[in-house]
């Protein structure tokens, strides 16, 4: 059977929609800083140990089980984590989490956060999968979004890229959409990362 899931192909497993349900039994103060903190770890994934005191902390604070809660932040962590490199929309990202089962309002809050931290999202994958793998191509174009639900978007130019990474034996297409500035943002942080490696080598 299809997934009808965007952030997998496959039918994701009993325990991650236990586990995306059982974030319902949190009060709306607890949910959201269950989700800050998914998030921060998200925009630098290299805080591991950072996340797991906090957690323990949140654990010892709320009254819940440590090890529980670690295997809900897993299935909360997946789905934002292949959603980011599948490029979903917010409300691609809202619609899976109402079909794991979890409600719409803190569907919608996880989506909101999505929505303002995307960029952010994106520059970490590309960090991240440019650090384990050789760059082997990229491409871009620019677009000027001509239709949107909101009005302030239309007219606004926008630059898609794709680049092609190295995974040792096969290569890879990573997508990512920013808008011009953030564009020389990336730019420039490119830059800086081949000044350093010409340094060191």
């Amino acid at each position: 059977m299809a997934s009808s899931f965007h952030f997998t192909s496959e039918t994701p497993t009993d325990s991650m929609f236990s586990d995306i349900q059982s974030l319902n039994k949190f009060n709306e103060e607890q949910f959201s800083q269950l989700v800050t903190i998914v998030f921060s770890f998200l925009l630098e994934p290299n805080t591991s140990s950072r996340l797991l005191s906090q957690l323990d902390d949140f654990a010892d604070e709320q009254g819940v089980s440590g090890p529980a809660l670690r295997n809900v932040v897993k299935s909360l962590l997946a789905v934002p984590y292949s959603a980011v490199r599948r490029n979903l929309s917010p409300s691609d990202l809202k619609e899976d989490f109402i079909n794991l089962g979890l409600s719409e309002e803190k569907s919608s809050h996880v989506s909101e956060k999505w929505k303002s931290n995307l960029v952010g999202l994106s520059r970490s994958a590309v960090g991240q999968t440019l650090m384990v793998n050789q760059l082997v191509d990229m491409e871009w174009k620019f677009g000027v979004t001509a239709a949107s639900s909101e009005l302030q978007q239309v007219g606004s130019t926008f630059i898609q890229m794709k680049l092609v990474v190295n995974k040792g034996n096969k290569t890879e297409n990573v997508y990512m959409e920013l808008s011009v500035p953030e564009f020389y943002s990336f730019l420039h942080e490119m830059e800086k990362a081949k000044a350093s490696l010409e340094y060191f080598s």
